[in-house]
């Protein structure tokens, strides 16, 4: 017998049965987000959790591959077929549509579960929401594209006296046109000036800063972008420099030192993605898990940056906030 033979034997008889077992029956779920692992950590805690809640682990009974568009949304449609040509048994899509449409793409016949904004019918993600009828389910974030106007509006009670107001957004992000049709919608009736910022890399990012301070904005708010998320400490370095209040959609900002965030609970709905996924390696199908939409949304005030920005905060303001940071 041949000596690298008789070494594999060995190790094979090092292993409980137990173990070797699970090395054998590991499957892979396969993982597409819009993002970058850096500004995910937390999130992707919170998508464990959710596993684990279905009995599945990394390195015990699942493996995870993992594809980071970092937001160049035009690498989904690639990753999203390598991973179905690994043969993962579900498949995650995360970041809003553009992942859940490569998703999507790549196979009929994978799992998908997706977290998107937008309605996932009118995408041809599903067929109904209770009942999905294909292979994709997940979360859809409900009116996500119209809290863009409710963080605008926080904005103006943030700072009362602001009659002009700028609103960063992502041309390249399908859902924008709805953004800013919404963004603008505070401007009926209200009084307040709405000039919206386009950006699509972080130098387009800083002009957009530089803009905002040339034009005397009293504030801006932030749409919710996953490339914008994945580049959140460019945003917070430039409204220090620039003195400018600005809102954000996910907590993270706030928690890293943006002035305020109003948005769903991601963890929740990350830890809830992770269950769904759970739920179809233990053998659900798709076409019958409903498509969920988040109950929760937090309103964070950073008081520290409010305090460096020489803002006071109304009390009505501080007694409506999820969380202060002190």
């Amino acid at each position: 017998m041949k000596r690298r033979a008789v070494l594999h034997l060995l190790a094979g008889a090092a292993l409980k049965p137990s173990e070797v077992f699970a090395q054998q029956s590991l499957r892979t779920v396969g993982f597409l987000s819009t993002r970058s692992a850096s500004d995910t950590g937390d999130l992707l805690d919170a998508l464990r959790r959710g596993l684990a809640e279905t009995g599945h682990s990394e390195g015990r009974t699942i493996r995870i591959e993992y594809r980071w568009a970092s937001g160049a949304y035009d690498r989904l449609a690639g990753f999203a077929a390598d991973l179905i040509s690994e043969g993962v048994a579900v498949l995650v899509a995360t970041g809003g549509p553009p992942a859940a449409l490569a998703a999507k793409a790549a196979s009929s016949t994978t799992p998908v579960v997706f977290l998107t904004g937008g309605d996932p019918i009118l995408m041809g993600l599903i067929r109904s929401h209770n009942r999905p009828g294909g292979n994709a389910t997940g979360i859809r974030l409900v009116g996500a594209e119209t809290l863009e106007s409710k963080r605008l509006a926080l904005m103006g009670e943030l700072i009362p006296q602001a009659s002009r107001l700028g609103f960063v957004v992502n041309p390249t992000f399908p859902p924008w046109h709805f953004q800013v049709e919404d963004a603008r919608s505070i401007e009926r009736g209200s009084g307040v000036h709405v000039e919206v910022l386009q950006a699509t890399t972080e130098r387009e990012i800083e002009a957009a800063f530089d803009r905002a301070a040339e034009s005397r904005l009293s504030g801006i708010a932030v749409a919710g972008d996953p490339f914008f998320t994945s580049v959140a400490s460019t945003f917070i370095e430039l409204a220090a420099r620039h003195r400018m209040p600005a809102i954000y959609e996910p907590r993270a900002f706030a928690n890293a030192g943006g002035l305020a965030s109003y948005g769903p609970n991601f963890e929740e709905v990350w830890r809830q993605l992770g269950v769904y996924a759970g739920r179809i390696l233990n053998g659900a199908a798709p076409s019958d898990l409903p498509v969920l939409s988040p109950l929760q949304f937090d309103f964070v005030i950073n008081l520290r940056t409010a305090n460096a920005l020489g803002l006071t905060i109304p009390p009505t303001l501080l007694a409506r906030a999820d969380e202060l940071i002190e």
